[in-house]
């Protein structure tokens, strides 16, 4: 009987072994499943966090006290003044805009493939000109203009287009510590190139929001922007004062904050440069009209392409 008893313990025992192991994995199985479920339920609202977009706005035809100077310099972000030189208030304006926090750039005349005199303004930079002349431009536009950290083209096509002439106005730039910032009016710029190999910092314009002067192109473009800002964290506009000063300033105002809700971030133009190697911002084919080149006080609405 002893015999007996003792052999049906230890089968009790060893039962009550396994059934312990059977609970401690199913207790395990469940434990671990509720971590998983724990973890789906954060990972959407991990991924719903959007990242933060930044985005440059240029504002360019500063200098002659044009429609919408005052409006743009009171917009609630900070914008980068793009100023031309040798006009009425080139200075006054450069200055202001400084004081208002407002970062400033030199806006250069520039020779366009088509177009009138007067819309350069005096003193441009053509390709007909000698080197000396180009340099001695290029050094009286800097002088000209207060506070500059950085230099875009007014217009432009025909003279970015030209490896003589850019190479000239870039090394002047580098002498004076100012990147470059292409304003995209001809698709055959050879800024880009000739940026990285002289070392001058580069930005690049991915969006004109005024090519046309109406109040439904120019809402066009903002939705152009934010579609924009979905896709890549880094995005630089150019708008202007003039004809379509007072549109541009308007409809800014009116987008700022949803971009802000959507995580864009408004910062100066020279925050994109990525310091210390010269920076390139590659070029995304331009929404519409590739090219501005708009007179200094032209009423035109449309900017032909035949005119860059």
């Amino acid at each position: 009987m002893k015999k007996g008893w003792r052999w049906k313990r230890r089968l009790l025992k060893r039962g009550g072994i396994r059934l312990a192991i059977v609970i401690a994995a199913i207790l395990l199985a469940l434990s671990a499943r509720t971590a998983l479920t724990a973890a789906e339920a954060i990972a959407p609202a991990e991924q719903s966090v959007p990242a933060e977009r930044v985005v440059a706005v240029v504002i360019d035809d500063f200098g002659n006290r044009m429609k919408g100077t005052a409006e743009m310099l009171r917009l609630p972000i900070p914008i980068t003044a793009a100023v031309m030189p040798f006009l009425p208030t080139s200075q006054a304006d450069a200055e202001a805009a400084h004081a208002a926090g407002r970062e400033v750039i030199v806006h250069l005349p520039m020779e366009p493939v088509k177009g009138k005199p007067s819309w350069l303004g005096p003193r441009a930079i053509l390709t007909a000109l000698s080197d000396e002349e180009i340099r001695l431009r290029t050094e009286a536009a800097i002088a000209d203009v207060p506070h500059a950290v950085g230099m875009n083209n007014h217009m432009g096509s025909r003279a970015t287009a030209d490896e003589r002439v850019m190479r000239i106005v870039l090394q002047v730039c580098k002498e004076h510590g100012l990147f470059f910032l292409d304003s995209r009016t001809s698709y055959k710029s050879v800024v880009p190139k000739l940026a990285r190999e002289m070392g001058v910092p580069l930005l690049q314009n991915d969006l004109f929001l005024d090519d046309v002067y109406t109040d439904r192109h120019v809402a066009g473009q903002m939705l152009l922007l934010k579609a924009r800002v979905q896709k890549h964290d880094r995005t630089v506009v150019i708008g202007h004062v003039g004809p379509p000063g007072l549109i541009t300033s308007g409809q800014l105002a009116a987008a700022v904050p949803g971009l802000r809700q959507a995580s864009v971030r408004f910062v100066k133009l020279s925050e994109l440069l990525a310091p210390p190697a010269p920076y390139s911002l590659p070029g995304a084919e331009l929404p519409g009209s590739i090219s501005l080149e708009s007179g200094l006080g032209s009423k035109t609405p449309a900017v032909s392409p035949t005119r860059r």
